[in-house]
């Protein structure tokens, strides 16, 4: 997938519908990206990877990417070209991805290149949202817990120091929140934030529409 510049890659389970997406400024990453995943999935899951399915007929695979599948022990199975329904899982997902980033763009006057934001954002949601192919949410069945959500506070509790800032997302290291800040043009990691949804919807945004394709 490509936008401004920035390309992504997904990696989805294909029982837990779990998904993991990574962002890149080349498609040459994928590699990178893939040892990333993997070792994410091996420390902190303790899952094995035993087949890797590669749509758009592997042309992401490098000799070194095949070389190190090999060395890991993990199958290759290559979907051919133009084939998207053999690889049905990651197809939908990814369509359900850009349409869900294409209308959050839309709700909001945030410069552009904040869709990256925007596009982890619907994952996590994507992650903890139970679907018609499965029982229980992707999240419990791929960590075995159930999701925990970070306490909202009331407003009441706005301070008079507090700044009105624009939620962007959620952190993947830490429980919280990304919030941008407009006035300083910087997102940083709250733990607790006031949401103040009523005003946000009043406003009707005309938002900035994103032009994503699929590559």
């Amino acid at each position: 997938m490509h936008h401004h510049g920035v390309t992504f890659i997904t990696f989805t389970d294909d029982f837990s519908r779990y998904g993991y997406v990574y962002l890149m400024r080349h498609k040459s990453e994928s590699f990178e990206k893939f040892k990333e995943f993997h070792n994410e999935v091996q420390n902190h899951i303790g899952k094995t990877i035993k087949f890797l399915r590669l749509d758009r007929g592997g042309e992401y695979l490098s000799q070194e990417f095949g070389d190190h599948l090999r060395r890991c022990g993990i199958v290759p199975q290559l979907t051919p070209p133009g084939t998207p329904q053999w690889n049905g899982v990651s197809e939908r997902r990814n369509i359900t991805l850009l349409d869900m980033v294409r209308s959050m763009m839309s709700q909001t006057y945030l410069p552009l290149y904040f869709w990256g934001y925007a596009l982890e954002t619907v994952v996590f949601i994507l992650n903890r949202a139970p679907s018609k192919a499965i029982e229980k949410t992707p999240y419990e069945i791929w960590t075995g817990k159930r999701p925990t959500y970070v306490k909202r506070l009331t407003s009441d509790n706005l301070t008079p120091k507090s700044e009105k800032c624009i939620f962007v997302g959620y952190p993947r290291e830490t429980k919280g929140y990304y919030f941008y800040n407009r006035n300083e043009n910087k997102v940083f990691v709250v733990r607790n934030g006031v949401f103040l949804e009523k005003e946000f919807l009043s406003k009707g945004v005309s938002g900035s529409s994103v032009h994503l394709e699929e590559i």
